[in-house]
């Protein structure tokens, strides 16, 4: 599944993630985190989201391949990531600030609803959207099943888009 997409004058690639990778992926996730998402978090939510990332069960579960993970490289930096969790939940879609509206995590995500659609078979793919990113799925189709809800000090919008 490795694509490259062309963004104004650049060009990026999207392919799943390599064991190399990871560390990087997480590093660009945990910062555009703090500088986007981190103002509508508690302490503990911050802590909370900090935690997830960083554990070595979730790492485990990557080289397993029981958590996919989809990065977009430019110039061998990763600079969007997206994963999947219980085969169509889309656990984490983030874009490196400095390559935000330039169609990097539109593009990673409908990689990833064609490789659901198409070689998983799925008819759906559901999300758990911060308050930063409930309007970006919107425009992508998705729409709200559950309002707005906390828990552990996480805001999240429950949202589902059929494939």
């Amino acid at each position: 599944m490795d694509k490259t997409a062309d963004t104004s004058c650049e060009t990026y690639e999207i392919r799943w993630a390599k064991e190399n990778e990871w560390a990087p992926a997480m590093k660009m996730i945990w910062s555009t985190f703090l500088q986007y998402d981190g103002q509508d978090y508690t302490e503990e939510g911050i802590r909370n989201f900090f935690d997830f990332i960083t554990d070595d069960d979730l790492y485990r579960a990557f080289l397993r391949g029981e958590y996919q993970v989809m990065v977009a490289l430019s110039q061998g930096s990763v600079i969007g990531a997206g994963s999947l969790r219980n085969r169509n939940h889309l656990s984490l879609l983030f874009v490196d600030g400095a390559y935000h509206r330039r169609g990097v995590g539109r593009a990673i995500l409908m990689r990833l609803c064609e490789y659901l659609e198409h070689e998983m078979g799925e008819r759906y793919i559901s999300l758990k959207a911060a308050p930063y990113a409930v309007d970006f799925y919107r425009k992508l189709g998705f729409r709200t099943v559950r309002p707005e809800t906390e828990y552990s000090g996480i805001r999240v919008t429950e949202m589902v888009k059929i494939l």
